[in-house]
């Protein structure tokens, strides 16, 4: 684009000196105060100690041979480094399986005092542990899991690491006894101690951030304590704990996106594939083509150093400084079995730390399996395993970049994928509250915490709003095809947002129908394609859903009945209205029946048997925009001979003749 004239005529005005002046200040580098000079000079004397008996370790570690330790647009800085927004500190550094060796050098890694993430995993380091790293304050995540570090963890000075959320120390050679000083970690949120040696009774830690921990496979005795007591028994497995209470049916499996220890006995491998080894069993082949990977795709891209640099930004920060492991799996769709990421909220990981992240099972699903995984920089987001994907490599990529393009206050947006021949993989944010099918279903009892009306209005709203702009894209001919309350989450503002968009075309539509019962519209159970208007039928599904409480699909009568929720509306209204068609829970709102009845008529008209006959999303959000502004403060309690409830009942009689 040519400049624009204004400032053209301010150049030719400027003296010919101060013009040369300032094109010098601009093109000459920046000030080597920006550098953390400091940092470099204990980052090089790290090196020095850890790096001098592996030769491979300096040749791709490049600190000694990169002037600039922090990177930028037009330069890569030094491998796994990553600086403070004004390149003044070193904030994080990420160096996993480098072939590091030897004790950590004292009076290195302590000048760091500005570092939050550690990252010196499946690396050769041994001796005691680091005492450098008890100086640094601003640590949140610590990784130091598959080393020989050994002898007894700190007792008193891991109080001082304050803001650590995340602690692995699994697959070292520590011992002595778990020490009663994590309880002052009150930050902490992954807590991995496992394979290890370590001995003798576990504290009671009472940490109230933690959501996972992982004991498992060390020589602990005693009783688990109490404020440990809702963590499933694969956290503590492979010791001579013993639990006093039964565990909590309700607490989700703890899991390993690596593959399981040898050294875990058969029972617990034997649970744990039926739970969370789902993908740990594809984890070995993913590995192994990972390495194969690494080895073609590290030399083609020291050979093109543009397509690196493209690559840096969908890294999602780690820029061109990019460790060889991640330079193997981050990059464009098209180039192999890469991480492939979109625009957003930055997210720095690869394949490795999406693989060894601590992760639990969240659910499974129509198209695959969901887990939590907490990464290394304690950033917790949802993986989903996809199975019996139809789609070969082209129509998933194509399909993923148009999903990865919609961005919508009331979509989940999906943020990386990943795909090769035996293992798909995507990943999205994580919304801790679950989805609203376990908000309506889960755990109905005294201490459970209702939907309130205005809630259940704001979720629909909020749907209705994510569906009306997914049917807009590809230029309005985009379907969801699997819309249900599992799919739906609450976001930041309350309101309701859809996710799992996008995956129907590419999945086995058998499986996905099975696993969708009492969504589909008819037509979809006969042709087996989705289209625009069935999930109009889904959504009106959707909204009996949050009006009843009840499940789409019933059993009853010892698993001889199946009652369809859309049959059992109909026929209720159709033949006498009673109050039992609303969630019971509902019933101690006052005021609030006409708005009911308002969005059962938005249901009924979308449920209609004859896709014709369904509403378009957008009328459907502005019809429950309407309810929505109804002054619900000055209505009336109504009956059931109201006009209201009259036409709800004209208008279902009518659809279901046309059915």
């Amino acid at each position: 684009m040519p400049p624009r004239p204004p400032l053209r005529v301010a150049a030719a005005a400027l003296p010919l000196a101060l013009l040369l002046l300032s094109c010098f200040a601009i093109l000459s580098p920046r000030p080597a105060s920006a550098e953390p000079d400091a940092d470099k000079a204990a980052l090089l004397a790290f090196l020095a100690g850890v790096g001098r008996h592996g030769g491979a370790a300096r040749l791709r570690v490049n600190w000694p041979t990169t002037h600039l330790a922090c990177s930028s647009p037009t330069a890569p800085g030094w491998t796994g480094v990553t600086c403070s927004a004004d390149a003044t500190r070193i904030v994080a550094l990420h160096l996993p399986g480098l072939g590091l060796s030897g004790p950590v050098p004292p009076g290195t890694l302590a000048r760091l005092n500005a570092l939050q993430l550690l990252s010196l995993r499946s690396n050769n380091l041994s001796g005691p542990f680091p005492s450098d790293i008890l100086a640094l304050p601003s640590l949140t995540g610590l990784h130091l899991q598959h080393n020989a570090f050994s002898g007894d963890l700190p007792a008193a000075d891991l109080a001082n690491l304050r803001s650590l959320q995340v602690l692995d120390l699994s697959y070292n050679r520590f011992d002595g006894p778990v020490p009663a000083a994590l309880s002052n970690l009150t930050a902490l949120v992954a807590l991995n101690l496992s394979n290890n040696s370590l001995a003798g009774r576990v504290p009671d830690l009472g940490l109230p951030a933690l959501q996972y921990l992982n004991l498992s496979n060390n020589h602990l005795d005693g009783p688990i304590p109490a404020s440990l007591l809702r963590f499933a028994d694969a956290a503590f497995a492979g010791n001579n704990l013993t639990r006093l209470t039964p565990a909590p049916p309700q607490s989700p499996p703890a899991a390993s996106l690596t593959p399981p220890s040898s050294s875990t006995t058969t029972n617990n491998r034997r649970r744990r594939l039926s739970e969370a080894a789902i993908l740990a069993i594809a984890v070995g082949g993913c590995v192994l083509l990972f390495a194969v990977a690494a080895v073609s795709l590290i030399a083609l891209c020291n050979r093109d150093g543009s397509d690196e640099a493209g690559s840096g930004t969908a890294s999602g920060g780690k820029g061109g400084d990019k460790s060889p492991e991640s330079k193997a799996v981050i990059g464009k769709s098209g180039d192999g079995n890469r991480m492939v990421f979109f625009e957003g909220p930055s997210l720095a990981f690869d394949l490795e730390d999406l693989l060894r992240a601590s992760a639990e099972v969240l659910g499974k699903g129509a198209f695959g399996t969901a887990y939590r995984a907490v990464l290394e920089d304690a950033t917790t987001v949802v993986v989903k395993r996809l199975k019996e994907v139809n789609a070969g490599r082209r129509d998933f990529e194509q399909q993923m970049e148009l999903v990865g393009r919609i961005r919508h206050d009331n979509v989940v947006e999906l943020r990386a994928y990943y795909y090769s021949k035996d293992e798909k993989l995507l990943v999205y944010d994580y919304y801790s509250r679950g989805s609203v099918s376990n908000m309506l279903h889960g755990k109905r009892g005294e201490d459970r915490i209702p939907l309130d009306w205005e809630t259940r209005l704001k979720i629909a709203l909020g749907a209705a709003r994510g569906i009306t702009h997914i049917h807009t894209e590809n230029n309005g001919k985009f379907v969801h095809g699997n819309i249900k309350a599992s799919n739906v989450f609450i976001n930041k503002h309350e309101y309701g947002c859809i996710s799992d968009l996008g995956l129907a075309l590419l999945m086995n539509p058998i499986t996905a129908r099975s696993r969708s019962l009492g969504y589909c519209a008819p037509e979809v159970t006969d042709t087996r394609k989705a289209s625009q208007s069935s999930d109009v039928y889904s959504f009106g599904v959707f909204i009996l859903e949050l009006l009843t409480g009840k499940s789409p699909v019933q059993i009853t009568s010892g698993g001889n009945d199946v009652v369809h929720l859309v049959r059992w509306v109909q026929s209720v209204v159709r033949e006498e209205w009673t109050a039992e068609v609303f969630d019971s829970e509902l019933l101690r709102y006052p005021n609030i029946e006409e708005e009911m009845v308002e969005m059962l008529q938005i249901a009924m008209a979308c449920v209609s048997r004859t896709p014709e006959r369904r509403p378009k999303m957008a009328d459907v959000v502005r019809t429950i925009e309407e309810v929505r502004r109804g002054d619900t403060g000055t209505r009336p309690s109504t009956e059931a001979s109201t006009p209201a409830v009259e036409a709800a009942q004209s208008r279902a009689e009518s659809s279901s003749a046309a059915q």
